[in-house]
């Protein structure tokens, strides 16, 4: 037999886990604005604005973004014109091109792929996941 007792509506809030969620934006779909996620998004359409996750951000070989892409790890083979601030490793495949700014601790680049902008490589400070605390050298005029 079942009994139907009536829970104690007191109970304790479980803290929700870091990677909740799998997201996909798929082929042909473009987004403009900005998507914040828990979980790991895969792009194989079109982002223009900022991408922000606390799992990994894959872009697809079908896959564009123009923006901001801020998160812990990252497979790209895509194309990115963006900002990119990737706490832990970066890997860009080898059909990949990314135009901009990379902030990240690690950096893996196959032969094939094309980089143009920037890259910082520095430790991630303790705590810290998402936006980089990068401090600016003063420049140096003579």
């Amino acid at each position: 037999m079942f009994t139907n007792k009536k829970k104690d509506n007191k109970m304790a809030k479980q803290p929700e886990p870091d990677h909740t969620s799998i997201n996909l934006v798929g082929t042909g779909t473009t987004i403009k604005g900005e998507i914040f996620s828990n979980g790991d998004i895969r792009i194989d359409g079109t982002i223009i604005g900022t991408v922000e996750s606390k799992g990994k951000v894959i872009v697809g070989n079908t896959g564009v973004v123009e923006g901001d892409i801020i998160c812990q790890n990252a497979d790209f083979s895509g194309q990115i014109k963006a900002r990119v601030e990737v706490a832990e490793l970066l890997t860009m495949k080898a059909n990949s091109k990314l135009f901009g700014e990379i902030i990240t601790s690690k950096l893996a680049i196959e032969p094939g792929a094309v980089f143009t902008g920037s890259c910082t490589m520095e430790k991630p400070q303790p705590g810290l996941t998402g936006r980089s605390e990068v401090k600016k050298e003063p420049k140096l005029e003579l």
